[in-house]
């Protein structure tokens, strides 16, 4: 009897295509001397067990700095760290860094992970929410207003995909002048081209789009470097300290970004961020459509604002404890079958489907299929 294919919807840590879990298991047994992993010519040691300033890591780090400049697109102007914490760490070093004295610190507010970020500036210093789509239940990517609402700012930060209402900009904004801006792209970096040029500085915890759960992917201006900073900021917490020795200012982790390389690898190989968009629109577009044809789902996120990698909805035409029994139900049956992790976050309830971009397209599709049958016969 053959075993049940599991498809997984989480929205992160998630899923990384087969052939880099193999290289990465590979680089976990022995690792070659360049810093590639595959066991044939090997050095002897597991990339579990080498000093993070030997040859071979140095040339790990080397090229997944390289890569994220040729596959995903960020410029040569802007110095590439990866650094721990998560994108949660990046809430306290963004403020940190880049406020400057008698300046505000501008937030977008989108959902829970922009809000906590706002939550984060305010404990330093003096902090304006310049849009917020908060009121219709952050359904949408509100307009930034003119440029007078944040001219007197230290930066304008914005999170470009959020995950648990499923909103997504359709591009980064243009600022006026000069002001900086930051991006936390975490949840849809390298799966469509976004202009990184606009970023002063961008973060990407890699666990959705980019590898393992550990690793931060950092991008940041180098003139913004040089900078002053605004009061004591402890050495740690400097963004220069990590450029100075790139990402190596005490041990990174080394087997999350082995793998961060082995993604952009893939990413690279499967005809970049361009191919990914087009995968991603046929995914995301599918699921959508039975969304919009259903009387019984209602997507969460207005046409326009929808992300193409978190699709949530709600279930709809009945009273709100039948409509909770409903979705235990539709959770039930949908685990049954093989297809896992579609309950929305727990702050909001609901469905949410994460289709990253190593989610394959036909288990879009069976998801689709489930969707229509569970319709039919509720």
């Amino acid at each position: 009897m053959s075993k049940q294919v599991i498809r997984n919807f989480s929205a992160g840590p998630a899923i990384l295509p087969q052939s880099v879990c193999a290289r990465a298991a590979e680089a976990i047994q022995e690792l070659r001397e360049d810093g590639h992993a595959v066991a044939a010519d090997g050095i002897g040691l597991s990339v579990l067990e080498i000093s993070h300033r030997s040859p071979a890591y140095e040339a790990i780090n080397d090229e997944a700095e390289r890569l994220c400049h040729e596959v995903l697109g960020v410029p040569e102007t802007h110095q590439v760290l990866f650094l721990q914490g998560g994108a949660s760490l990046q809430f306290v070093m963004v403020p940190f860094n880049l406020r400057q004295e008698g300046k505000v610190a501008c937030y977008v507010d989108t959902g829970n992970w922009s809000s906590k970020a706002v939550d984060e500036s305010r404990l330093l210093g003096e902090t304006r929410v310049i849009a917020s789509s908060a009121e219709s239940g952050h359904d949408h990517i509100p307009e930034l207003p003119a440029a007078e609402a944040y001219a007197d700012a230290s930066y304008v930060h914005i999170t470009s995909n959020n995950t648990v209402r499923g909103t997504e900009f359709v591009e980064l904004p243009v600022l006026a002048g000069g002001v900086p801006l930051v991006v936390d792209c975490s949840s849809h970096i390298g799966s469509r081209p976004l202009a990184f040029s606009r970023a002063a500085l961008g973060y990407a915890g890699a666990q959705k789009n980019l590898g393992p759960s550990g690793v931060t992917l950092v991008f940041i201006r180098k003139d913004l470097l040089a900078r002053p900073l605004a009061g004591v900021v402890p050495r740690y917490l400097r963004y220069a300290t990590h450029a100075k020795t790139p990402s190596l200012y005490n041990t990174p982790n080394t087997f999350g970004v082995l793998v961060l390389k082995l993604m952009l690898e893939w990413l690279r190989d499967q005809g970049g961020v361009a191919a990914m968009e087009e995968l991603n629109r046929r995914k995301a577009g599918a699921l959508y459509n039975v969304l919009e044809d259903s009387s019984l789902y209602t997507p969460h996120a207005r046409p326009g604002s929808r992300s193409l990698m978190n699709v949530t909805w709600t279930l709809g035409g009945a009273p709100e404890d039948e409509r909770a029994a409903m979705t235990k139900r539709l959770l039930a049956a949908a685990d049954a079958a093989g297809l896992v992790n579609l309950k929305g976050h727990r702050t909001v309830g609901g469905l949410r489907a994460s289709i990253y971009n190593a989610f394959p397209e036909e288990g879009v599709r069976e998801l689709c299929d489930f969707l229509r049958e569970f319709e039919r016969t509720a």
